[in-house]
């Protein structure tokens, strides 16, 4: 078995075993599957990033057998890049939920919610890893698939963790968007196999789908992953998903499981089919902008800690859909014309976009745990009664505050260079509506991350209960803020790995 071989098991199957191992449903077995799911995913990722910088994208056809019969795994710089990020994320998220979930050792499994809650979070985080590892190194549409399918069952059950009803009609809700996308993602499969007679993404590349069949499965697929992804107008389900979580699993949802969706939906518009057109990447684009605005404008009306968090996840994404027409700066003058996009794609617009992808995925992830510490301590969800605590909770709010400065954009965070880039290119190809988006989208940002600092720093409505917080979640969210704001100090390396492959790596 080749370094490349080892290092692609490790990462799907290592998470896999481990939540087998965490079924055993014992204090024992849930400390034995987070440490196993997190070292073999941290392995997997950091062993991959090596051979892909050293020889470039990597391919693994398990048992020998590659397409159209066969399971081959693809890890080029993109893949390596959202693995390593998760990889990160994950084990942060598996030592908060240690302490979150109290003493696992003092709990009767089953028997309460908090029992049940401490029993199920390891075995459906560990299954939802290694469904997220396999979607970024599967080379075909069925395992897509069939990785999207665990993915969406996983975290609409992290989602009912809670036990509380909102948390189970979220859950419900939830569940019910995420199988109507894997359907219609199901149809556009289907078409596309119609069309072409394979399912492999580098014959389908070497395809050049074109033609009706071609753009109606791209529709359907598109449609499918951007309501799994909560991109505007197909957000609804988000805010009360996340907001109705406990925090481990709401960390998980909104900084690694809607990267999933949009992974697929940038490998099929530019890897299969090359941008598919002008009009289409404006309109992404265009949808990703009213996603800023309008999951800004959200987050500052809303009075509860987690659902300003929420709403901004809606909003932080749409700055990844910007990066589709930005990423073919010579369609951006085309008016939404059709017509195939330029295939001179730009490495600002590439390396900025998944950055701040990257970004998004520490700095959400460690405001969403720093949150679930004021929560914590606080026993309730409001603004209001998370006055003061700042002053207790003096790592929490540190995190929170360094997690918002890097969606926000403020330098040296990386959501600061992913920001510049994407600005950098859309000056240099005179997309000033662009530039407005980002810019009026970051002071937005800025907003209503002061919003909450505000509550946390006032002492005059602050409440004389409080719970102690464990260390170990106020850690585990400072250093994932930590994370995110000195990515961008170290982008260079970062730049590297993402040009191995590029936007089309079977090109």
């Amino acid at each position: 078995m080749t370094g490349a071989e080892l290092w692609t098991t490790a990462a799907v199957f290592g998470p896999l075993l481990a939540a087998l191992v965490a079924l055993g449903g014992r204090p024992w077995t849930l400390k034995a599957g987070l440490a196993l799911g997190s070292g073999t995913a941290l392995a997997g990722s950091l062993g991959l990033w090596v051979e892909v910088t050293r020889q470039g994208p990597v391919r693994h056809l398990l048992g020998g057998w590659g397409a159209p019969l066969g399971i081959e795994l693809w890890a080029d710089g993109f893949s390596v890049a959202m693995l390593t990020v998760t990889a990160v994320v994950g084990a942060a998220v598996s030592l908060y939920s240690l302490s979150y979930f109290g003493d696992l050792s003092e709990l009767d499994a089953g028997a309460s919610p908090a029992g049940r809650a401490a029993r199920y979070f390891a075995p459906l985080w560990l299954l939802l890893w290694a469904a997220l590892n396999g979607i970024y190194l599967s080379a075909d549409l069925f395992n897509l698939y069939v990785s999207l399918e665990i993915l969406g069952l996983a975290a609409a059950a992290l989602v009912t963790l809670a036990v509380t009803p909102k948390a189970t009609v979220a859950g419900m809700r939830y569940l019910i968007v995420s199988l109507v996308g894997s359907m219609l993602f199901l149809l556009g499969v289907a078409l596309l196999y119609t069309e072409f007679g394979t399912l492999s993404l580098e014959e389908l590349a070497a395809a050049a789908p074109a033609g009706p069949m071609a753009a109606a499965s791209l529709a359907l697929m598109t449609v499918g992953m951007a309501a799994k992804t909560a991109l505007f107008p197909l957000h609804a389900w988000l805010p009360p998903a996340h907001a109705g979580a406990p925090a481990p699993a709401s960390a998980l949802l909104s900084a690694v499981v809607v990267k999933g969706s949009f992974f697929i939906l940038v490998r099929l518009w530019f890897a299969v089919y090359g941008g598919a057109s002008d009009g289409g990447l404006l309109l992404m684009g265009g949808l990703g902008a009213a996603a800023i605005l309008w999951g800004s404008v959200l987050a500052l009306r809303q009075r509860s800690l987690k659902r300003v968090i929420a709403y901004s996840t809606v909003a932080q994404l749409g700055y990844l859909f910007i990066m589709f027409p930005l990423l073919a700066p010579e369609g951006l003058g085309a008016g939404g014309a059709s017509g195939p996009a330029s295939p001179e794609w730009s490495d600002d617009a590439w390396t900025g976009g998944i950055l701040l992808a990257l970004s998004h995925a520490l700095a959400k992830a460690a405001m969403f745990m720093a949150a679930g510490n004021m929560t914590y301590a606080v026993a309730r969800d409001a603004l209001r009664d998370i006055s003061g605590v700042a002053h207790r909770l003096p790592m929490s709010f540190l995190a929170f505050g360094l997690g918002g400065l890097s969606l926000a954009g403020l330098p040296p965070s990386a959501g600061f260079v992913g920001k510049w880039l994407l600005l950098r290119e859309a000056i240099s190809a005179g997309g000033w509506f662009w530039v407005a988006i980002i810019t009026i989208g970051g002071l937005l940002t800025i907003a209503y991350v002061l919003m909450v600092l505000r509550h946390a720093l006032d002492l005059k409505a602050s409440s004389g209960d409080f719970r102690p917080v464990p260390k170990r979640m106020e850690w585990a969210a400072l250093l994932l803020a930590l994370a995110a704001a000195t990515l961008g100090v170290r982008a260079t390396e970062t730049f590297q790995i993402l040009l191995q492959g590029g936007v089309t790596p079977w090109s």
